[in-house]
């Protein structure tokens, strides 16, 4: 399944390399809107909030009641995620706030479990260079991928695993993270980085993994 990912930043929708370099911004939101709402599923991401350089709070509440969306971006406590899910978001993505310096903080993911339910928990595993990358991407923790499945799939109903290396770059996502993280966990499993053509999610789909893309579907590569 391939699912849309609108991210925003100042006010727009932006679309980024790897984090970090501005590729693309529009300011058309009933475009989009329209766009993407044929599709099951749209990913929905503040990259202020989770880079802690401001909000898009009003823009995510308008969009989340208009399309199915999952949130995510600087979400960090139980009761922030419950006021996405009571403005319309289908599921709330959950990143840094998993994480602290030595290691998975385990006891906020089962809180989180407990108050919004499992099924609206995406627990974010963002990868940069093998390691955890947390705070808008900036900072890594000395966790992989696989010990965040392990340590997290209690609590959560899906995983969204982001390959920083390659975001935004359409240079294609390295299918052997996908091979290798999905016998881990049989939660749903979102991977998402680098994502440029039909044939990439075609085998992601083989694997029973889906994909997240952003940069392909803005520049008309991918999606209708």
């Amino acid at each position: 399944m391939l699912i849309p990912s609108i991210d925003l930043m100042g006010g727009r929708i932006v679309q980024l390399e790897r984090g970090e370099e501005l590729r693309l911004a529009f300011d058309d939101f009933e475009y989009w809107i329209a766009r993407f709402s044929s599709y099951p599923l749209v990913q929905l991401i503040d990259l202020d909030a989770a880079k802690r350089a401001g909000d898009n709070r009003d823009l995510i509440r308008q969009i989340a009641g208009r399309l199915p969306v999952q949130v995510g971006g600087g979400v960090r406590t139980a009761e922030q995620a419950q006021q996405l899910l009571d403005a319309g978001a289908r599921r709330v993505i959950f990143g840094s706030a998993l994480f602290q310096e030595d290691g998975i903080d385990t006891e906020f993911a089962a809180e989180v479990s407990a108050r919004i339910g499992a099924e609206h928990f995406v627990a974010g595993i963002d990868t940069k260079r093998g390691r955890i990358a947390v705070r808008g991407w900036r900072d890594r923790v000395n966790v992989t991928p696989a010990e965040a499945i392990a340590a997290l799939d209690p609590y959560c109903g899906a995983f969204l695993y982001t390959h920083v290396d390659t975001e935004g770059t359409m240079r294609g996502f390295p299918m052997k993270a996908a091979r290798a993280l999905r016998p881990l966990t049989a939660r749903q499993l979102i991977v998402a980085g680098g994502i440029r053509e039909q044939a990439e999610i075609d085998a992601l789909d083989a694997m029973g993994v889906d994909a997240v893309a952003g940069m392909a579907v803005y520049s008309g590569l991918l999606g209708t």
